[in-house]
Order: C-alpha cells, then structure tokens, then sequence
C-alpha cells in the first residue's frame, strides 16, 4: 500500500488526490477526536450518583467477578442468558449504587477510616488465619488472586466498606427496639388455639352427574391452557465423570497396599490418643527442681498440690498428637510411655513438665476389609488427573461435526437419548426422564438452546462435562377437546365436588355460628367431632394442614369456618380458645428476638436512607450501556 501511495505521488494529479484524502483523514481528527484510535474507546458510564460515575469497565469487571464466583459456589456452568435470567446484573448494579450512594454521603459527612484501622481489620479477620490462629499472608494472597484484585485494590475496597459501615452504624447502630414492638412480635408467635372439628367428606355432596357436552366444552373453552401440551425436545446427552472413567479393577494389588499404608491411620482408623496432665512453672530451674523431686519419689499431684493446682486445671485433656497445639508439648507427651512424666520441656506458653495417665493405642481396619474401596479411590484419582485429556479428545471430534452417540461410543461413555422431554423433564406420559446428569442445569440449558446449535459443554459438580445435543423439537400446541376429553372430565368432576362442599360447608358454619352445637351438626353428616390443642400457627396437626391451621389463626374466638382438608375433604371447624404466654424481657429467648428485631429495623432503617439519599443526590441509569458492558444486545 505504501508502495502504491509513493508511486502515485510522483505525478501532480497523484499529489492532489492524496493531499485531498490526508485532509479529509486531518478533518476527522479535529471533528471527532483520536480518542478511539489512541485510547481504544470512549468512557463508558453505565450509572451516575450525584458527582459519582460507575464506568462500564468497573461494572463489567465486579459483574464477572460475581459471575465467576457464583459458578465456583454452584459448580456449574452459567451461560450469560442464565446469568441475566437470573437478575445477576440488576443485583449488582444495584449494590453498586447502593454503595455509591454512601460514599457521596460519606464524603459528604466527612468520614474516613485510617490505614492503621483497615490493617488491623485484615489481621483479625477469621478468613486470613492459618492453622496457628495467627494472620496468614498465603490465605490472603490467595483470597486476592481469587477475586482478580491486588493489594492496594483491596485495600482501597476496604475503605469503602469500612466508611459504609461506620455511616450505616451511626444510622442504626444504637437502635433500640421498643417492648410493645417485641411483645407483638411474640404474640404472633407464641400464641397457642384450641378448635373443635369434622372432616366432612367428598361423598356427603351425594352423587355427581357426568356433565353434558354442553358443560364439557364451555368448561375446557374457559381452561383450554390448562390442558395445552407442553413443548417437547429430543435430546442426546453424554456425561463425563470421574465415576465413568474409574477403572478400580486396573488398580494392581501393590499400588493399593501402597496407598492403604499412606491413609490407613487417618482414613480407616483412629490416632493413638493419650490424656495428658500439665504443670506450667515460673521458670525453668523451678521446673528442674521439681523435676528432680519426682525421680526422688516425689508425686505428680504432690508437686501440683504445692502449687495450688486443683485437678480440674492439672487435666490437659485427651489428645491425638495432630490435635495438640503445642508441637514441643506434643512431642514431649508422645514420647513417653503410660503414667511416665517428662522432664522440663519449654513450651509455646511457658515451661511445663507433662504427664501421660493413659493411652489409646492406634484402631486401623485391615488391609482385606478395606481393600476394595483403596482401589476405587485411586481409580477415581487416576480419572480426574485424565478428565481433561478426554474432555480434549470428545471437543475435537465435536469440532469435526461427529455426532454424540458416536462420540459417547468411541469414547466409551454412557449415553442418554431421550426422545421427548418437556422443562419439567418429564416424558410424554408424565414420568420423570431417568439418569438426567446435573438434572436442573441440563434441562435449562436444553430449552435455552435450539437443533443444530454447538452447545458449551456443562460443568458437572464433581469436576466433569456433560455434553448435549438437540435432536428435534416439537412445538407447545393446544390439543383438542377429543384428545383430553377423561382429563377435563375428570378435571369437571373435581371442580365441581369442591364447589358443592364449599357450598355446604358454608351453610354449616353459618349455622354453628347461629349458636348450634357442632356435635349436633357433626351428627348430620355421620362424621365424629374432634378436638385439636394447642396449636401453632401454620403448623399441621393430624388431619389439619397448615392451611387449616392457619385458618383457624385467621378467625376470632368462638367462630366457626372452614377449609380444604385434602383428599377431597373439607375441615369445619369452631375456634375454642386461644392462648398466649406472657412476654418475659429478661429471658435468653426474648434477648434473641430483640436481635433479630434489631437487625431488621436497622436494615430497613438503612434502606430508607439510601432511598432518600438518592433522591437527594439523582440517579441514573443507562440500560443500554449497561447491557453492552455484560455483552448483552442494546
């Protein structure tokens, strides 16, 4: 090209055509900028909170983060579209307004924490510590590279999150939450009722005729989506496993006795664990002395005597040797033989002298008993070391168009071909697809997908892949009153049981309401009168569900009504009485609701400032760039 720009060059009328396009090229840079040349693209702002911006880049950035956590913690593969479907976006876009919004406040207001405050924070948090107890600076490296952040990044998190919390503890943080509230929240809870009932049955509405076509039609017509056939797919599923690639009878006997040797103390049996007695000294030539007192004949509990130690401080505890956190009192102890006292030993937290009272030898079951499940152990290790090499090998033959059932063949995998399927993952006749690996993400991804699509392989829970392929789909259609004439008959059928139990049921309650016995009522009905005590709310009891019961909460004392009792039955009922504990403040159980008051109270609390400070401050929201930073369509 350049070349071909010289050669045209050497000619007038060449010079004054290439002058003419370097200055049209000149004008655009003066008109539009060089930003997309020599920055790669314009800021992008997907929300604005009063001065603040989130940019599409932080948002993008903090979305996958979320996105890829939320795939470590499910262990599945989440496709945009489920992501999306899943309101992942929304949830933090939100948050992340959420915490903008404090932050204006807080700049506002003036807060800050110090560096001193977010490095003790970092050291104290339960999530850095090691097995000592202590800060552990490999947790936390790990912790940062997990989450995509370095150091000062997360620190400069940490300050916000520190200053957000600060600002929501000044909202809320010394909430009170008022008695009358707590004994309110109590009286829901605590409050116990007593009813009389019967269950009268679907036969007490006598005989139901078959209905007319006439009734049959109008009633599928008002119902025709009820009986609508769902849609159907056609599917073939391989699935990749480590149980699927296992081979425990090409494990050879050697290998197992090897690997069995390795576990077999903390696999198939217990530790040696010894009770252990401990005397702490001032002072290492004190232990000394009294150490050489005890060679003399002088006794454990003589020297603990002497030092005041009572026999509830002298009990170290019992202990394998993994468990004690002192490795020099440790060893100490394990070296020494049942009643044996060691000498002087200089511990983690002072010099002690140890004793052992007892030991538990070492239980391991035998090589014979455990053998077969050695094997499959290394069998299953050996597989997820080659999961990847096979998951390799079936992309590559996917790559070349082969189909799945030759794939799984070759491959030597389990196949599942399924010839119609709906969402719910049931067959045409309503039963439920069998041997569906990773059932609840499969089928989404089947009816998110379409026939001849390249569908990503989805990651299983144990570590492996299930592949799919759609077959052929068979749209939702509506079927015709001929195909499910016995279904909307039967439908009809039930319907109108309820209808006319509902109807009689009604006229019964009016009637214990008018003050008639529920006995003599019961009686009519040839149906027995049963009491029901002390129950709670929502909870069943007998033939009560929890829908009765809760209706039974919903009506005042001394009222009758009633409610669906399954199986067609129907629950009459008159409320006895209803009783309720007094309210004690000074009670564990009292202390814990006023908590969990607090919390709520103070949630809300928080939100409404945050609603009110956005008011204050203006939000926007720019939908489209917000799609376009998670690779959604404008």
């Amino acid at each position: 090209m350049m070349k071909g720009l010289r050669t045209a060059g050497q000619t007038w009328l060449g010079k004054a055509v290439i002058a003419v396009l370097f200055g049209f090229l000149i004008l655009s840079f003066a008109i539009w900028g060089i930003n997309d040349i020599f920055r790669g693209a314009t800021r992008v702002t997907v929300a604005k909170i009063g001065d603040t911006e989130i940019s599409g880049e932080t948002f993008r950035t903090t979305y996958q983060s979320e996105l890829q956590q939320l795939i470590r913690r499910s262990r599945q593969s989440i496709t945009a579209q489920q992501a999306r479907a899943m309101g992942l976006e929304t949830q933090v876009l939100s948050r992340m307004v959420t915490e903008a919004t404090l932050d204006e406040k807080a700049r506002d207001l003036g807060l800050k924490v110090s560096d001193q405050l977010i490095a003790r924070t970092v050291t104290e948090d339960p999530t850095f510590r090691g097995p000592s107890g202590q800060f552990d600076r490999t947790r936390f490296d790990y912790y940062l590279s997990e989450r995509g952040l370095n150091e000062q990044g997360f620190v400069r998190e940490q300050h916000g999150a520190l200053t957000r919390l600060h600002l929501a503890d000044a909202i809320a943080g010394a909430l009170q939450v008022p008695v009358a509230a707590q004994e309110a929240v109590h009286r829901y809870g605590a409050e116990r009722r007593a009813a009389s009932y019967f269950i009268l049955p679907a036969a007490s509405v006598g005989e139901i005729a078959p209905p007319s076509d006439a009734q049959l039609q109008s009633f599928y017509e008002e119902r025709k989506g009820t009986f609508r056939a769902p849609e159907y797919r056609a599917v073939n599923v391989i699935a990749l496993s480590p149980e699927t690639l296992a081979r425990p009878d090409q494990v050879s006997d050697e290998e197992a006795r090897k690997r069995y040797e390795q576990v077999k103390a903390s696999r198939f049996g217990s530790p040696e664990r010894r009770k252990i007695q401990q005397i702490v000294f001032p002072s290492r030539e004190e232990a000394e002395a009294a150490f050489a007192r005890i060679k003399e004949g002088t006794t454990f509990e003589a020297i603990a005597a002497e030092k005041s130690i009572p026999q509830g401080e002298l009990e170290l505890g019992t202990f394998a040797k993994s468990e004690m956190i002192d490795p020099a009192v440790a060893d100490a102890a394990f070296a020494l033989d049942a009643g044996g006292v060691s000498g002087p030993v200089q511990g983690r937290f002072g010099t002690v002298m140890v004793r052992v009272t007892q030991v538990e030898p070492e239980r391991v079951k035998p090589y014979d008993e455990v053998a077969a499940e050695v094997r499959r152990d290394i069998a299953l290790e050996k597989a997820r070391n080659a999961i990847n090499d096979v998951h390799d090998k079936v992309e590559d033959q996917r790559a070349s168009a082969r189909p799945l059932p030759e794939i799984a063949k070759e491959q030597g995998l389990p196949l599942v071909a399924v010839a119609a399927l709906d969402r719910s993952g049931r067959d045409k006749a309503g039963g439920a697809v069998a041997n569906l690996p990773e059932r609840d993400a499969l089928l989404t991804a089947i009816f998110g997908s379409d026939v001849g699509v390249d569908n990503e392989a989805l990651r299983s829970k144990d570590g492996g892949y299930v592949w799919y392929e759609i077959k052929s789909i068979e749209p939702a259609r509506d079927r015709p009153l001929s195909e499910v004439r016995g279904e909307v008959a039967e439908q009809w059928r039930a319907d109108e049981i309820s209808r006319r139990m509902a109807e009689k049921a009604r006229g019964l309650t009016e009637r214990l309401n008018k003050g008639e016995a529920i006995e003599s009522i019961a009686a009519e009905v040839g149906e027995p009168v049963k009491s029901a005590t002390d129950l709670g709310r929502r909870t069943a009891r007998d033939e009560l569900s929890a829908e009765v019961v809760g209706r039974i909460f919903s009506v005042p004392v001394g009222q009758a009504a009633s409610a669906e009792a399954g199986n067609n039955g129907r629950a009459v009922f008159k409320v006895a009485a209803a009783t309720v504990p007094p309210f004690v403040t000074t009670t564990q159980e009292a202390a814990r609701l006023a908590d969990q008051m607090r919390l709520f109270i103070a949630d809300d609390l928080v939100a409404q400032y945050v609603k009110q400070a956005q008011q204050d401050l203006g939000v926007r929201i720019y939908q489209d760039a917000v799609r376009r930073a998670v690779g959604g369509e404008s």
